[in-house]
């Protein structure tokens, strides 16, 4: 039995249609297309240039109105404000305030959202960690390269915590090493259970993270389904072993001729991709504590991106500490000291009064009991003749 889920995305015969200055139909940019996507998925939605990718994704983010079909984003029209609450989205160019700093940048996002003071900066202080601009933090984002840019903008496309990420073009400008960590970021936040739809030309990319794959061509959908469907050969065979030794080797291509009737194959070594041996050069450096200036990443998401089971774990151990739940369960000691404090309030008023009318001071060193209960009387009478001059004065 299939499980249930709502998608995050449904569109049914989705089209878009611009026109011209006299209203005539100009081009058909999507041309009733039918997709879904799921909860926690991530989804490549791929094409050449002009397939109908673009406008896909901004009918997403409700910035252009189909033309006709049926368009959902959590179960909402994407131009609800509570849908856009639940969307980070990364453009694919990164048009940032160029006099503002990184740190201002996300505080300027992050005030968007209505987010507070404090939530802002605890969020800032984890995505700087998290995009290795840290170092950078009051450095003016105009002053910022390519792939520094990039990061300050996949951060602020997750400022507000969404559950559902758009990323056009995320691994643009960047380097190898970059790459790499954004490929990482983005399976680390699928688990966590963030839903991401991304936009590539780089398929390499694509390939190394995305579950599934819609391919878009003239404004319609011409493949979809799950990578390794897609991409599987089934009409061949490949076997991968350890290093056989030369009779174990003689042997196995005995066997290879006799079954294969005369066909060809091929033996040869496996070999790692340049990334690969690219990201293993580095993290040989970084063992050796060589120094660098460029971009250093914690490679850890940030703390407020968990999702929504492992905040209530946090709460709940929180909430297992006796002091706070001495706290939480006692709300009367919580009255009892607002009203203590008011008091206070009050005597402070009152012993102020008696400072400016009697010119003495309140508090006194320690005296002995007699001295003690003497002046208590005195300032019992002071305050009796205060408070009765002043009802006096009211009463005129």
């Amino acid at each position: 039995m299939e499980q249930k889920y709502e998608p995050v995305v449904q569109a049914v015969g989705l089209t878009k249609l611009f026109r011209d200055f006299w209203n005539r139909p100009k081009a058909r940019a999507v041309n009733g297309i039918d997709f879904e996507v799921r909860p926690g998925e991530v989804v490549g939605l791929l094409g050449p240039n002009g397939s109908g990718k673009s406008t896909t994704v901004k009918m997403l983010l409700g910035l252009l109105y189909p033309t006709g079909g049926k368009l959902t984003v959590f179960g909402r029209s994407p131009r609800a404000v509570e849908t856009k609450r639940e969307i980070g989205y990364l453009p694919e160019e990164s048009y940032l305030y160029k006099f503002l700093t990184a740190e201002e940048t996300l505080d300027f996002f992050g005030s968007l959202f209505n987010l507070s003071a404090a939530d802002r900066k605890q969020r800032i202080d984890q995505l700087l960690e998290m995009v290795g601009l840290a170092h950078a933090r009051r450095r003016r984002v105009g002053e910022f390269s390519k792939g520094m840019a990039r990061r300050i903008g996949l951060a602020q496309a997750m400022i507000n915590d969404p559950a559902f990420l758009i990323l056009d073009e995320p691994t643009s400008g960047l380097d190898p090493l970059g790459c790499r960590e954004v490929k990482d970021l983005i399976l680390a936040l699928k688990k966590r259970g963030k839903t991401v739809l991304i936009t590539s030309h780089l398929l390499s990319d694509v390939e190394d993270i995305c579950d599934r794959v819609i391919i878009l061509y003239g404004g319609k959908v011409r493949a979809e389904g799950a990578l390794d469907d897609l991409l599987a050969v089934n009409n061949e065979t490949r076997i991968m072993t350890p290093t056989l030794p030369k009779p174990a080797m003689d042997q196995l291509l005995n066997i290879l001729r006799k079954n294969l009737d005369g066909e060809e194959f091929r033996i040869d070594h496996p070999r790692r991709t340049l990334e690969e041996f690219f990201l293993d050069v580095i993290a040989t450096a970084r063992r050796e504590s060589v120094e660098t200036s460029g971009v250093v990443s914690s490679g850890k998401i940030a703390d407020y991106l968990a999702p929504d089971a492992d905040k209530n774990t946090v709460l709940e151990n929180l909430l297992a500490t006796p002091e706070l739940k001495t706290s939480v369960a006692a709300p009367e000691a919580e009255k009892s000291a607002s009203a203590a404090s008011e008091n206070e309030s009050t005597s402070a008023k009152i012993a102020e009064a008696l400072k400016e009318t009697v010119g003495e001071t309140p508090a006194e060193p320690v005296q002995p009991k007699a001295d003690k209960a003497e002046k208590l009387a005195d300032a019992n009478r002071k305050l009796d003749s205060l408070l009765g001059n002043l009802d006096g004065t009211q009463e005129k």
